[in-house]
């Protein structure tokens, strides 16, 4: 038996099955546990990727915000107006666009960020126990090519 009948055979028993079902899980495991994690600190989760994409990628303005952490930009603008309102980032006019407004990262965000990521660090070690450094490198770049796949497919 091949393995797409396999997989059809176990969904059509009512057993999910497949990788995007493991993958959906571990999202909403991860998310449960990183909520719980970050709310004593007053974060959310949109909250802590977006701070770190700021880091990440510096100044970006709320449309490339939204899509980097994945969310609608009504949303990202609200999120914008919490973590500004926490001193957490600041907003500039973009010096080449004067309607375009740039958020970046201030000292109170890098240090929430610093934080929380150790608080991060302990749940991926929780969730891979058993994956060396070289394992979890091989499993960051596996997944990272998953997303693009899927993203340059346009899916």
């Amino acid at each position: 038996m091949t393995t797409l009948k396999k997989n059809a055979s176990a969904s059509a028993a009512g057993k999910p099955s497949g990788l995007a079902y493991l993958v959906g899980r571990l999202d909403h495991v991860l998310n449960q546990r990183l909520r719980d994690r970050l709310v004593p600190v007053g974060l959310t989760v949109p909250q802590y990727t977006a701070l770190s994409v700021f880091r990440v990628h510096g100044a970006l303005s709320n449309a490339q915000l939204a899509t980097r952490t994945m969310i609608s930009p009504q949303s990202a603008n609200e999120m914008v107006k919490q973590m500004d309102a926490k001193g957490w980032i600041e907003r500039r006019p973009d010096p080449a666009h004067g309607r375009i407004i740039q958020i970046s990262l201030t000292e109170a965000g890098h240090a929430v960020l610093a934080q929380c990521d150790a608080m991060v660090v302990e749940i991926e070690a929780m969730m891979c126990p058993g994956l060396d450094d070289s394992a979890r490198q091989q499993l960051q770049a596996q997944l990272r090519a998953a997303v693009r796949a899927l993203s340059v497919q346009g899916l």
